[in-house]
Parts: structure tokens; C-alpha cells; sequence
């Protein structure tokens, strides 16, 4: 069944109990530095870090008893497990995430502290080492991306963007697999066409800007980058159709402009988020998303769990 603006109204009805509406925020001293009216979405303060909890949330509600009870699984860079490893917790069922090996302390200490148990891989091979774990197991597999009703939780992220400010010209949205965009675009150009929705992805990691050009999914190598939380090499194949139906452009940014854009947000904003969050700011500063000063233009911050560790990188960044 394909993803409707009417799944992602059912699975915000769904969700609200459990989550929180996360405040849009005019940011004005960041207008100067990035030639628009700023507008924040702060998933960073929802209620595991991260924008995670509405899909992974959504899922699970949707499921049995019967299926939930061998527990739970995901591949994860860190804010799908936390997400998923506290939906366990409340439902009093197993957990396990598998997690690149060169996630940030942060995230994998917070997992663990809500009783999952994490399994550390080479991040190439997170979703291989997810797969066995679940034939070993029985546990049931919950995507963090390539699933329409992880979509459809990820989505009410667009509904309540579009309530809170209906007059935005402009969204732009984080991207690793796709569930973040395909979700929030979809809801979007749903109820507002008009509005133009962006994804932003690290440069050394271009899978949705390679794959758009080529009109299908497309792998590429794995790369390290500072934007731990976007480093899926190949679009979802469920994700892809709609943020190629419903996106009106990409931005590959380069890690410099994603550690300024993480700068700006904390030292002129005063939000802290990991650097994936703040990777569309740093597509603007790399002029690589078109806005004028009379846009008013929301940037989605995806997540705010980040460690002392990386915002010392900081130090030398000058915006």
C-alpha cells in the first residue's frame, strides 16, 4: 500500500500519546548569515534526542503481542536505537541494536541504559550482522528507514511544520536512507504543494543525489563523516518514489560547512544539535540551496545527541 497524507494523519493520532509536538522556532539572529527568515524545527528536544520516536513508535503500536514477543531488533547509527530501545523499555520486551562501530559514545551509552543490548560492527555491515542476529533470534526487524509506516511516523513531522507556520516557502530536511524526507515530503506537498522541501546529505555520501540523477537507487562507498547519524550508502527502495515524486532538489555538503552550520545554530541560535541536524544550514552557507531574504525557511533539526567530544571540533570552525 503506498504512503497517503491519510496514513500520516492515522499514525500522528496514533503516536501523540507518547511523544512530544516539538516547538518551530524563529531563529532571527541566524537571518543575517543566511540571507532568509530562519525557522527551526527542534526535534533535538523531542523525547529521546531525535525525531526516531515517531516512526519507530508508530510501528511498533502497530503490531501484536504475538509478534512483539521474541523482542526487537534495528541497525542503527544511534538515534533509531535509542528510539527503539526506549519503545521496548515501555513495553517491557527485549531490545538489540546492532550499531556502527565508530558510533558516538553517546548514543550507545544511552541505549544501554535503557536495558538494550548493543552489538558493534563496521558500519557497512550493520544491516548483514542485523539479519543474522534475527534468524538467531526470532526477534522482529524494525527499519530505521525503508518502511512505510516508519515513514508515517516520520511524517507527522511535516504535519506539525505545516501548523505551526503555515506560510514557510521553504523545508529542509536532514537525509540519510530517506524515512525523515519521504515521510515529511510527503505530508508536505500533500497539504501545501507549493512549499518547496530540500534533503541535505553529506558530500562524501551522495547516494540520493547520484540515485535522482539516475532515476533509481544507487549505491555508494562507504565513507566516514561527521554527520554520524546520515550514513546510509543507498536510498531505501520504499523511501526513494516518494522523495524523488515530492523533493524539489539535494545538497551535498562538505564536512567543513556542516561543522559551520553546527556553529552558527549553537553560538548564534543558542540550540545545540548533533551535526547531522544541522547539515541543511550548512548546505545554505555553501550556497547550495536557493533562498532570498523574504523566504521564510524551516530547517529541520533532526536530533540533539551529541557528546563534549565533538562540539570541541568546533573550536577552529569560524563561520
Amino acid at each position: 500500500m503506498p504512503l497517503t497524507i491519510q496514513d500520516i494523519q492515522l499514525a500522528r493520532t496514533r503516536i501523540t500519546p507518547y511523544i512530544i509536538q516539538t516547538p518551530l522556532l524563529r531563529l532571527q539572529n541566524l537571518d543575517a548569515y543566511l540571507g532568509c527568515k530562519v525557522y527551526a524545527k527542534a526535534e533535538c528536544m523531542q523525547v529521546t534526542g531525535a525525531y526516531k520516536l515517531r516512526g519507530a513508535m508508530n510501528k511498533i503500536l502497530m503490531m501484536t503481542e504475538k509478534e512483539l514477543s521474541c523482542g526487537v531488533l534495528a541497525a542503527s547509527s544511534g538515534n533509531h536505537g535509542r528510539a527503539l530501545a526506549y519503545v521496548a523499555k515501555m513495553l517491557g520486551i527485549k531490545a538489540a541494536i546492532v550499531m556502527p562501530d565508530t558510533s558516538p559514545e553517546i548514543k550507545s551509552n544511552a541505549i544501554r541504559a535503557l536495558g538494550a543490548e548493543v552489538v558493534f560492527c563496521e558500519t557497512s555491515e550493520r544491516f548483514r550482522v542485523a539479519e543474522r542476529l534475527q534468524k538467531e533470534t526470532g526477534a522482529v526487524m524494525i527499519p530505521p528507514f525503508n518502511d512505510d509506516n516508519i515513514m508515517a511516523g516520520q511524517g507527522t513531522v511535516g504535519l506539525e511544520i505545516l501548523e505551526q507556520c503555515p506560510q514557510l516557502n521553504t523545508v529542509i530536511v536532514p537525509v540519510s536512507g530517506g524515512g525523515l524526507i519521504g515521510g515529511v515530503s510527503t505530508a508536505i506537498k500533500a497539504l501545501s504543494p507549493s512549499t518547496k522541501v530540500y534533503g541535505a546529505e553529506p558530500a562524501v555520501l551522495p547516494k540520493y543525489s547520484r540515485s535522482l540523477e539516475a532515476g533509481e537507487p544507487v549505491t555508494v562507498p562507504q565513507q566516514t563523516t561527521i554527520a554520524d547519524a546520515l550514513v546510509a550508502q543507498i536510498p531505501g527502495k520504499i523511501c526513494f518514489p516518494y522523495v524523488q515524486a515530492n523533493t524539489d532538489g539535494f545538497a551535498a555538503v562538505e564536512e567543513e560547512y556542516i561543522l559551520k552550520g553546527m556553529k552558527l545554530l549553537l553560538t548564534e541560535g543558542k540550540l545545540l544539535a548533533e551535526p547531522s541536524s544541522c547539515i541543511g544550514i550548512g548546505a545554505v552557507l555553501q550556497g547550495l540551496i536557493p533562498v532570498k531574504e523574504t523566504d521564510e525557511v524551516c530547517f529541520v533539526i533532526s536530533g540533539g545527541n551529541v557528546g563534549l567530544e565533538q562540539l570541541k571540533m568546533l573550536e577552529k570552525i569560524i563561520v
